[in-house]
């Protein structure tokens, strides 16, 4: 009995000694695990001011500067105000850059983002009066979008761009006929008369009606008196100017809504006479698209961590 219990003394020495080493090689290698971690990330913040665009850096010679405004135009996209804003800062504080192009491929969006970035288009002018801006553009240029070209001093497009979309709408939907078929009743309770103003489950009344559309029109006044006062006396009005329809290039340039053909490359070389083109668009850096992806690995590896520290574990 004695030396089986010698025996079973042993055995259980040894088996404590090796979980305890196992559980010291597990913590030591979370250590090593996230101490890398800490290391990467302090070296990609050390690097996150660095320049990963072209524009983002000091040129040494004579440049033309580069701004694509491209998709919608909407506060938390890539062409948001505060972007086009910025990127157009630093194009005009630029004293190698001898002229901006804005290439514009965009079906146009919020009347609010694209009046902040015309404003200040036309205050840059007014600052920097020898240093011009140029609109180019590729596909489509409409509503917006084009709200913002009107703020330059010459437009140019291909002859298959689509040009304009004048004008502003309100969409929505209406299902009072649907829910009364299915005998679904809407209670809706409000403090003020409009407060269910266009409300899509209630019915729609002539007074909302007449408000939203006398909205509608106070907004595309807006937008004529811009391109009456960007364009000028280039302007060929007649009655489908303002009325919302699109035109090709060649015909916009027909009713004086654009200019001339043109490319980025052919105003650059032969209008700005710049030809090295600069882009200065604002861009999500490599750090950052860097970090959004490593913080995700970073958390799988944070939860793998704390279900390893489990001390019951055993490996």
């Amino acid at each position: 009995m004695n030396e089986n219990g010698w025996e079973r003394d042993v055995l259980e020495k040894l088996m404590f000694q090796t979980l305890k080493e196992q559980r010291a090689r597990r913590r030591w290698g979370i250590f090593f695990k996230l101490t890398t971690i800490v290391l990467v990330i302090f070296a990609i913040v050390s690097i996150r001011n660095l320049s990963f665009t072209e524009g983002d850096g000091a040129p040494v010679q004579q440049h033309t500067a580069l701004i694509e405004i491209n998709g919608t135009i909407e506060p938390n996209g890539n062409a948001s105000a505060a972007n086009i804003i910025k990127a157009l800062d630093k194009a005009y504080e630029e004293p190698m850059a001898t002229g901006v192009i804005l290439k514009i491929n965009s079906p146009g969006g919020s009347p609010v983002q694209a009046g902040m970035i015309y404003d200040e288009i036309r205050r840059l002018r007014q600052i920097y009066p020898d240093k011009p801006l140029y609109v180019v553009v590729e596909e489509l240029c409409a509503s917006g979008g084009y709200y913002v070209a009107a703020a330059a001093d010459k437009i140019y497009v291909d002859k298959a761009s689509i040009v304009g979309s004048i004008g502003v709408m309100i969409n929505g939907f209406g299902v009072t006929g649907l829910m009364d078929k299915l005998g679904i009743e809407r209670r809706l309770l409000t403090a003020g008369e409009y407060k269910g103003f266009l409300d899509p489950f209630s019915p729609q009344t002539p007074q909302q009606v007449k408000y939203a559309q006398s909205m509608l029109n106070q907004i595309h006044q807006q937008f004529i008196d811009v391109v009456r006062t960007g364009r000028g006396d280039r302007l060929k009005e007649n009655s489908e100017i303002f009325s919302g329809l699109v035109f090709l290039g060649p015909e916009a340039i027909r009713l004086g809504l654009a200019d001339e053909l043109g490319t980025v490359e052919s105003v650059a070389r032969d209008v700005i006479a710049a030809p090295e083109i600069v882009d200065y668009t604002e861009q999500e850096k490599l750090a950052d698209r860097v970090l959004k992806k490593f913080g995700a690995s970073v958390g799988y590896g944070a939860a793998r961590a704390g279900l390893d520290w489990n001390p019951v574990s055993v490996q």
